[in-house]
């Protein structure tokens, strides 16, 4: 207690962190309902797709081999097909999959193979095991919310993890829509729109940035036109992908190394994107290089609401854990502020909602986004106070917003 008071922890810890596993207790207890018979269906049909799979790969390399043995894939296509190696490791060269996106065009069968392992993780991870963990008295997944697991202070969820379902993934979707609403009842996704944006905003003082969310513009268009030097109007799909890339790159404290990999791109053109950014947003700069400067002086860096975070890094005589050490000083004063804000959120929603006495319950929470199960009845009520709760949580230089939509299952609700 004395050194939570000396580390001035009192409001995290009292307000937010003890009042929050009386929360968690609770959507582990709530659960989220599955539709078992979809997902039967969609086993029976990635079996089928996986079969056709591996059929096509075989016939493009002209060889059989266990596609999910990364030394075999190894063989198949540094030593059979001669494809350009990637970095060696041990006896055998990288088949991950950034080393495989880069030999994308060399030959059609890697965007086949980095397909296959695409389907066959989402089924044997999700497909396979959810049934198996469906409780049978209440029909419903009960996943573990780990509240101390990471560092940056982001739930992680467990047995089953529920927050690596991919969202833009095709199979990721058709997996989501197995995630149900009870009947008489709708699912609410309710998100942050860009919330780690909002609060580098916040934290950098960056005056481009706050006026950008305070006129609600697109973010990522806006810093496309900034780097591309062009008007929205011909600011396109590709370009403002590349805004985006560089407007997250930085958060997570990204090299233009870092950068170049992700967009496929020579390093130079990374390393111009990141320098006319930073020519437009002086602002984001300066907090970047305080905060490291901070971080080697102090040892730790910290949230918005205090939350520490040491970095032993920052003492390594190797370099490169050093500059580990100190993307992770950029990055988790944004990331962990906003981990902080949506636990802020959770506890504040669930306090409203036994005021508002519905039977309106939080399922899940993953990442950024809150999942509730609310009754058909509730919804234009339950609606406004969760968007009103949310974007109350805290008050900042621009103002948070909560986007929400409804569904019968998660992907519609998503």
């Amino acid at each position: 207690k004395k050194e939570i008071e000396e580390k001035q922890l009192h409001y995290l810890y009292f307000q937010v962190e003890v009042p929050l596993a009386q929360v968690l207790m609770e959507m582990e207890r709530n659960g989220v309902l599955i539709d078992l018979e979809r997902l039967q269906e969609l086993k029976k049909e990635m079996e089928v797709v996986l079969e056709m799979m591996e059929k096509e790969i075989f016939q493009l390399t002209g060889f059989e081999f266990n596609i999910n043995s990364p030394q075999q894939v190894s063989e198949v296509l540094f030593n059979k097909l001669n494809l350009r190696a990637g970095k060696r490791r041990q006896r055998a060269f990288a088949t991950d999959f950034f080393s495989l996106v880069k030999l994308i065009d060399a030959h059609p069968v890697v965007e086949k193979i980095l397909a296959y392992r695409e389907v066959f993780k989402l089924k044997t991870t999700y497909v396979d095991v959810l049934p198996g963990l469906v409780n049978p008295k209440t029909g419903r997944v009960h996943t573990q919310f780990n509240q101390v697991g990471t560092a940056t202070g982001r739930l992680s969820s467990s047995n089953p993890n529920l927050q690596n379902i991919p969202i833009r993934s095709e199979w990721g979707r058709r997996i989501r829509e197995a995630f149900v609403a009870s009947p008489g009842f709708l699912l609410l996704s309710a998100d942050y729109s860009q919330i780690d944006l909002r609060v580098l905003a916040h934290l950098s003082e960056d005056e481009g940035l706050i006026e950008a969310f305070k006129n609600e513009e697109d973010i990522h268009t806006r810093t496309a036109c900034e780097i591309f030097s062009l008007p929205p109007e011909r600011i396109d799909a590709q370009k403002r992908r590349i805004a985006k890339a560089v407007n997250f790159g930085l958060i997570y404290g990204m090299s233009a190394q870092g950068l170049a990999e992700q967009l496929l791109i020579s390093r130079e053109a990374a390393q111009e994107y990141i320098d006319r950014y930073f020519s437009r947003h002086p602002g984001v700069k300066k907090f970047i290089e305080k905060t490291i400067a901070q971080a080697y002086q102090n040892g730790c860096v910290k949230t918005i609401f205090g939350r520490r975070r040491y970095l032993p890094e920052l003492k390594s005589d190797n370099i490169r854990i050093r500059n580990f050490g100190e993307r992770l000083a950029v990055n988790t004063p944004v990331q962990g502020s906003s981990a902080d804000i949506v636990k802020i959120a959770m506890v504040n929603l669930a306090k409203e909602l036994k005021k508002l006495n519905s039977q309106s319950k939080m399922l899940l929470q993953v990442h950024d986004e809150l999942l509730l199960e609310v009754p058909e009845g509730d919804k234009e009520k339950v609606g406004r106070l969760v968007k009103k709760v949310m974007e109350d949580a805290c008050s900042l230089k621009v103002k948070l917003k909560a986007e929400l939509a409804w569904g019968e299952n998660w992907n519609e609700a998503k």
